[in-house]
């Protein structure tokens, strides 16, 4: 981890200087090292550096790093290899939420609509695992998938109903953008991820227990039942943020993890960390890509995330 965390902050870092080189107006690293190092070669340039591309990629960071830090949360909390806030039924939740902010005269702000649904959809799960006591933790991803289904049909049918041109903007949202990043957004985005990961990592050494087994958790004093609701709020929180200003990313909770978890281990404090950076260094290029692999137009972030996790997914279900 000495080693580790100071070469992603490296990375991080780096990737953040020549990822704001790309975009419709081809600037360079040059360009861009010019302006953080001394004064920009035009004021166009400070323009589309400071006021368009800085918050896209900081959002990108952000929202990355909120991803996979929920996923590797979820998938200690519940010991599930698969679990991920996509699959769990939050992203669903939070995404009806804000369509119901969007399409229905409700005077209710999108970010808040969101956690609404979002903390909806861990209630519809635990409602569905409650009767289990928690001794099989594996129904909640079960459970999370139906809750899934069940709130994407809901959102489904308010957008076959909703007016057209509301729908669309939607629908076209819910495939997952930042381009709507702006300092507003992130002075939402950013104290919330700050707070959830302070929470969770505050509980780290309870977090670690219930690696083992809920009754090893318990004979050691550590109230599984209400720590494993408190992460999930956390998560809810932090991925209905996302969802309500970047729309559905989807598995980047489950590849990233994943990805990470054979170099520093299982503890939460370490993967926590790491796949944060990590995902936020994978989303930031996944950005890049969706911005200038057409010229002239932009993909949804969400389906090129979806095209990877997907194959990603694939090979996981080959390994278990």
């Amino acid at each position: 981890m000495t080693v580790v965390l100071p070469l992603l902050l490296v990375v991080a870092l780096a990737s953040v200087l020549i990822s704001m080189g790309f975009g419709a107006a081809e600037l360079g690293f040059g360009a861009v090292w010019q302006c953080v190092t001394d004064q920009c070669a035009k004021p166009i340039y400070e323009s589309i550096l400071i006021d368009v591309r800085l918050p896209r990629v900081l959002m990108a960071l952000v929202v990355g790093f909120a991803l996979a830090a929920t996923g590797a949360l979820m998938q200690n909390v519940t010991r599930n290899p698969l679990a991920d806030p996509y699959l769990f039924g939050i992203v669903a939740g939070a995404g009806l939420g804000a369509t119901i902010s969007t399409l229905l005269p409700v005077s209710m702000p999108i970010p808040f609509a969101a956690f609404l649904g979002a903390l909806l959809s861990v209630v519809l799960v635990m409602a569905a695992v409650a009767n289990r006591s928690w001794q099989r933790v594996e129904h909640l991803l079960l459970a999370g998938v139906a809750v899934s289904f069940l709130l994407s049909a809901v959102t489904s049918f308010l957008l076959y109903f909703g007016e057209p041109f509301a729908a669309n903007r939607v629908i076209f949202w819910m495939m997952g953008s930042l381009a709507r990043a702006d300092y507003e957004a992130l002075s939402w985005v950013i104290p919330v991820v700050i707070t959830g990961s302070a929470i969770t990592l505050s509980l780290s050494r309870w977090l670690d227990t219930l690696l083992v087994s809920d009754e090893s958790a318990r004979t050691l004093g550590v109230p599984v039942a209400k720590l494993r609701i408190l992460v999930l709020i956390v998560c809810a929180a932090m991925t209905a943020l996302v969802v309500a200003y970047c729309g559905g990313i989807g598995f980047v909770g489950l590849m990233i993890p994943h990805m990470v978890r054979p170099f520093v281990g299982l503890t939460t404090k370490r993967l926590l960390i790491t796949s944060g950076l990590v995902g936020g260094c994978f989303l930031l290029w996944v950005d890049v890509l969706a911005r200038t692999l057409i010229d002239g137009q932009e993909i949804p972030i969400g389906v090129i995330t979806s095209v990877i996790g997907g194959f990603f997914f694939l090979h996981l279900l080959r390994r278990v």
